[in-house]
């Protein structure tokens, strides 16, 4: 049997097919632009492998959106098929089982079925990034954190793939708030694998998180071979470069960044979707007009306003229909998510909580109803994790929640907010958490003079 540069087992009979699979495995850990280019290449010589297929049909459903399901359930027909006809490894079975489950509506017990294949092969980096990026898609930091550390010992130094497994160990490390070791995890792991994206945007998020712009900033223009090479996540580097800048109140780089780099696609991916958003709100919370740049994103989103694959996704189209003042779309998206009983089990259980309060949060915000939007989206607040995403995503539901609690009077409960945003990061206040916190003590001085006449 051959077996792939994860040392774990495949069932290509052709040399030419294992090192099209090769190719594909190293471009999809470093998120290169030619990872499906490859993938078809393998199911052009092996288009019976029951490995290659699942592993597109899983691919699939990781892009969170409906017409890919659609293709995904194809390829598991297929699968199903071949093997019933005959025998296939056991890596190639466990694929196959977590894609069914997938299709099920349990992301979970695709989880489940690649942690088989990692727990009899730790060594099979593959397997360990697709686990690790459902639990994104999750928001399962803690189980990130426990794969990859599982792991790690069998991606020794004479392991090809080894400085991708550090990239995972240290974003796991950084959203679980191990903030200086998901640095030094970072850095080797980019010292093995210069071309790694991943671990490079973790050591990013740990300077976000810590109020370090300039060293974020800094690590970003100074490793462009990290990620230049990317598919869209460069957008997404992008994106955390501009948060930085951001950080350091240069708003016009910022906003040259959005037009040059970050939309200069106007693509329909969420995750494109999702940086563009949330970064165009944290402008407007600043007071920055984004103008008709959200006319585009508005429109994207009342197309997929019956798509329901990924809360998270939901959710930042929520933020382009508020953003382009269209209260009618918003609120037909939060019907649909607060009536999406019928969709998905596990979609279904977190559009339920904490995807209504938060949808309807949001929709209150967008048309000034401020004290409405902060009881919905404190209701949620604690739970949004489980939307899935990064803190440093799912931060702009922070900054709406503190800001509409600001403009609701709601002083006490807003500081309260504040402060355990803070202590996430590191407790160590950035520019935001600042201006909130005069913003609230002008609010009770103002409050104070006002009662004094």
């Amino acid at each position: 049997m051959n077996l792939d540069v994860c040392r774990a087992e495949t069932d290509f009979d052709d040399p030419a097919a294992l090192a099209a699979w090769n190719a594909m495995v190293r471009a999809f850990l470093a998120h290169g632009l030619k990872a499906p280019d490859h993938l078809a290449e393998v199911l052009r010589l092996s288009p019976n492998s029951v490995l290659a297929l699942s592993a597109k049909g899983l691919f699939c459903l990781m892009l969170g959106r409906r017409e890919m399901v659609a293709t995904a359930r194809e390829v598991s027909q297929q699968v199903r098929t071949l093997l019933d006809e005959g025998g296939a490894p056991d890596r190639a079975r466990a694929y196959a089982d977590a894609l069914s489950a997938w299709l099920a509506g349990h992301p979970s017990g695709a989880v489940f079925h690649l942690d088989r294949v990692l727990a009899r092969n730790p060594a099979d980096t593959l397997t360990l990034k697709m686990a690790h990026g459902i639990r994104f898609i999750l928001g399962d930091a803690p189980g990130m954190r426990l794969s990859v550390e599982s792991a790690l010992a069998a991606h020794d130094s004479d392991h090809a793939l080894a400085g991708y497994a550090l990239g995972c160990h240290a974003f796991a490390l950084e959203e679980t708030g191990a903030y200086s070791e998901a640095e030094k995890a970072g850095r080797a792991g980019l010292e093995l694998a210069a071309d790694d994206a991943w671990g490079l945007h973790a050591v990013t998020h740990v300077f976000d998180m810590t109020h370090r712009p300039d060293c974020g900033i800094a690590l970003i223009e100074n490793n462009t071979s990290a990620w230049d090479h990317c598919n869209n996540f460069r957008y997404h580097v992008w994106w955390h470069k501009a948060l930085l800048h951001l950080d350091r109140g240069e708003v016009d780089r910022v906003l040259a960044l959005y037009d040059t780099q970050i939309r200069a696609d106007k693509t329909d991916d969420y995750r494109d979707i999702s940086n563009a958003t949330s970064l165009l709100m944290r402008l407007e919370l600043d007071g920055v007009d984004c103008g008709t740049r959200w006319t585009e994103l508005a429109d994207l989103a009342e197309a997929r306003l019956s798509d329901g694959c990924l809360v998270f996704a939901d959710m930042h189209y929520m933020l382009a229909l508020s953003g382009d003042q269209r209260p009618g779309a918003a609120r037909q998206l939060a019907a649909r998510i607060a009536g999406s009983g019928a969709a998905t089990p596990e979609t279904a259980r977190i559009a339920s909580h904490p995807g209504e309060r938060a949808a309807r949060g949001l929709a209150a915000f967008g048309e000034g109803q401020y004290a409405q939007a902060f009881a919905d989206l404190t209701a949620a607040r604690s739970h949004m994790r489980q939307i899935g995403g990064s803190h440093a995503q799912r931060d702009v539901f922070e900054r709406i929640t503190v800001d509409a609690g600001i403009r609701a009077g709601a002083f006490v409960a807003t500081s309260a907010i504040l402060a355990e945003r803070t202590a996430l990061r590191a407790s160590r206040p950035d520019t935001f958490a600042e201006s909130r916190i005069e913003a609230i003590a002008e609010a009770r001085r103002n409050a104070g003079l006002y009662a004094a006449q």
